[in-house]
C-alpha cells in the first residue's frame, strides 16, 4: 500500500474526530478514551476495572455509537451460562420434520460490553475465550464467524469485591489493554453532575464506518518500527519473566509468570496506532513506554511474596522501564 502524507493525515484527523466526538458525551477519562480508540484501531480486547458508577458502560454504549457498530451489552452474573453468551441450537418442527436451528446469541455483534465480566461463573467466563481470540464461536461441530471488526469490551470490579470470580491467565492474555478507570476530579465531577442532571441529551455524530475501520487497521499496520525499537519492545518482554537469565532482579523476587507472546503483539500494534495519533509515520521508544502499562499490568502475574508484600504491578513496570536501556 502507497502511504503518502495525505494518507497519514487524514487517518490522524479522523482518529481526533472519533476522540472529540467520544469527549462530547464522556466527562473526563481522556487516556481511557485514547488507549481504548488504540485498542479498537490495533484490534485488540480491553478490560476497564473500576468501581461502580465511574461512566465504564457509558464510555463502551459512546463509542459504539461515534464508531457506528453494532453493539450488544450481557450483564455477568452468577446464573449466566454459556448459551446466554454465544447462542444455542433450538428444536424446530417444519412440515412434520424437526431439525436444528442454531439462535445467534449477543456475542455476534461488533462491540460486545461485557458488563461485569468477573460476576459470572469460570464456565460461562471461558465462553468468550474462542471469540476474543479466533474472532468466531463453535456450537457442537459448526463453526460461526463473528462479524468484522469484533471486539470485547469488558468491565469488572476490583477483585476485593464480594462475589467476583477472577479471571483465568488465559482469558486475561486475550485482553489487548488492561485499563483502570479511576474516580473523576472536582471539577470534573461538577460537569458530570450538570450533564446528567439536565434533560438535555448530548447530541453525537457517527464517524466512521466498519469498512473504514478495517481500512485504518490495515494503513495503520504498515507503520514501520526500526530494529532497534523492536528489540527494545522484545528486551521489555523478557524482563516480565523470573525463569530467564534477561528477567529483572525484582520480577526474579515477585513474580510467578511473566508477559506471554501475545503481550509483545499487543505492544507492536498498540504502539503502531499511538504514533499514527501523535502524527508520526514510525514508531518510537517512547510509544512502547506508553503502551507498556496496559498492555503488561494484567499478564504479570505476583508471587505469594510479592502480594504480601503490597508490590503492584505498575511498580514492577516502573522498575523495568526505568533500568532498561535504550540502544
Amino acid at each position: 500500500m502507497d502511504m503518502n502524507e495525505q494518507v497519514i493525515n487524514d487517518v490522524v484527523e479522523k482518529l481526533n474526530k472519533c476522540k472529540s466526538e467520544i469527549g462530547k458525551g464522556i466527562i473526563g477519562q481522556e487516556e481511557i478514551i485514547r488507549d481504548v480508540l488504540i485498542a479498537i484501531f490495533s484490534g485488540g480486547n480491553v478490560l476497564l476495572e473500576g468501581m461502580p458508577g465511574l461512566g465504564k458502560t457509558q464510555l463502551v454504549k459512546t463509542i459504539g455509537k461515534v464508531l457506528n457498530l453494532g453493539f450488544s451489552r450481557i450483564q455477568f452474573t452468577p446464573d449466566l451460562m454459556p448459551a446466554d453468551v454465544v447462542g444455542t441450537n433450538l428444536i424446530i418442527k417444519e412440515n412434520g420434520s424437526t431439525k436444528f436451528q442454531f439462535e445467534k446469541g449477543p456475542v455476534f455483534t461488533n462491540l460486545l460490553l461485557a458488563d461485569e465480566i468477573n460476576r459470572a461463573t469460570p464456565k460461562t467466563q471461558s465462553a468468550l475465550l474462542e471469540a476474543m481470540g479466533e474472532k468466531s464461536v463453535t456450537v457442537g461441530k459448526v463453526t460461526y464467524e463473528l462479524p468484522k471488526p469484533f471486539m470485547v469490551l469488558a468491565t469488572q470490579n476490583p477483585i476485593e469485591q464480594e462475589g467476583t470470580y477472577p479471571l483465568p491467565e488465559a482469558q486475561l492474555d486475550r485482553f489487548q489493554f488492561k485499563l483502570k478507570v479511576d474516580f473523576p476530579k472536582l471539577d470534573e465531577l461538577m460537569k458530570i453532575m450538570d450533564l446528567t442532571l439536565s434533560n438535555e441529551e448530548v447530541q453525537m455524530e457517527s464517524i466512521l464506518s466498519d469498512n473504514e475501520i478495517l481500512e485504518i487497521r490495515k494503513i495503520i499496520s504498515e507503520v514501520p518500527m526500526a530494529k532497534p525499537v523492536k528489540e527494545y519492545a522484545l528486551k521489555l518482554i523478557l524482563a516480565t519473566h523470573p525463569e530467564i537469565e534477561e528477567g529483572h532482579a525484582l520480577v526474579k523476587k515477585y513474580v510467578e509468570v511473566g508477559a506471554s507472546p501475545r503481550a509483545a503483539q499487543g505492544l507492536f500494534s498498540g504502539a503502531k496506532v499511538r504514533a499514527i495519533m501523535e502524527g508520526r509515520f514510525n514508531v518510537s521508544f517512547d510509544d512502547i513506554k506508553a503502551i507498556a502499562y496496559p498492555v503488561l499490568r494484567h499478564r504479570i502475574i505476583l508471587n505469594f511474596e510479592g502480594i504480601t508484600e503490597g508490590i503492584t504491578e505498575e511498580l514492577i513496570i516502573d522498575k523495568i522501564l526505568e533500568d532498561l536501556k535504550v540502544v
